[in-house]
């Protein structure tokens, strides 16, 4: 498996923060079980025209284009990897997707829908230019205008955007720390941050807490769950195993025998 990724320039990387390529079919499973990773995602399959999906029994329940938007998420989704050889990408910053697709995300939580819903005829054109261009460095960069050709202007919201700042430090402050702060109620702070975001300020934080934790247990055989739950914010080693299982299904040790190439992937039997 080759991984690429891309750094877009100003002012595409305010809303994005990579675009990524993955080529070769050398995968230890078929399906991985995708744990939410706190943002959107665009997904470009440059192989096959369809994308599986799979319900919560790992049963195959229809299918999106080969472009498709992957909205944030709090549960798992299953990804099937033969539909992963040769794949491109963006990762969206948190609350960066408004600008490209002008609807709430809250709409798109814990959805993934064909991209062609929301941008017709534009997906179907972007996916032939790529397919066009044989070379990394150029898909990246078609890409990347066709993402600044499709931005539009952007409704400033100052105290989401503080909120997650605030959010995204190793030292996660709770929801009502940061609303004391900008002085908002909390209902009127959620309602924005849900439209902007996709989710709850509550939710978006335990999922930041799960992924400081992905990452730092990431290549390691033997992780010390106690130190590192306390090292990211839970209350104690039952508040951890608790918020975890909840996100992934599984216990955390159970996790690290079944963990992926990637820290937010399971591996699940073929």
């Amino acid at each position: 498996m080759i991984y690429h990724t891309y750094i877009p320039r100003l002012p595409l990387s305010e809303f994005v923060k990579f675009l990524w390529l993955s080529e070769g079919d050398n995968l230890p499973s078929s399906r991985v079980n995708l744990l939410p990773i706190g943002s959107m995602e665009l997904i470009i399959n440059l192989q096959q025209d369809i994308i599986p999906l799979y319900d919560r029994n790992s049963r195959e329940c229809g299918s999106t284009s080969s472009m498709r938007i992957c909205g944030i998420h709090s549960q798992t989704f299953i990804i099937d990897n033969h539909s992963q050889i040769s794949v491109m990408g963006v990762r969206f910053q948190a609350g960066g997707s408004v600008p490209f697709f002008q609807l709430p995300a809250r709409e798109l939580y814990n959805q993934v829908i064909s991209l062609d819903e929301l941008w017709s005829f534009h997906a179907e054109q972007l996916r032939e230019n790529l397919l066009k261009t044989p070379t990394v460095k150029t898909r990246f960069l078609i890409l990347e205008s066709f993402l600044l050709s499709m931005m539009q202007p952007r409704t400033q919201y100052p105290i989401v955007d503080f909120g997650l700042r605030e959010f995204q430090k190793s030292s996660i402050p709770t929801v009502k720390e940061v609303i004391n702060k900008i002085g908002i109620s909390n209902r009127y702070f959620g309602q924005l941050f849900c439209d902007c975001v996709g989710l709850t300020p509550k939710l978006f934080c335990r999922i930041q807490r799960l992924r400081r934790i992905l990452f730092l247990s990431a290549g390691k055989t033997y992780v010390n769950w106690n130190d590192i739950a306390l090292t990211c914010g839970y209350f104690d080693q039952a508040h951890f195993i608790h918020d975890f299982r909840s996100f992934a299904g599984y216990t955390p040790t159970d996790y690290l025998k079944q963990r992926g190439l990637h820290p937010c992937h399971i591996l699940l039997p073929d």
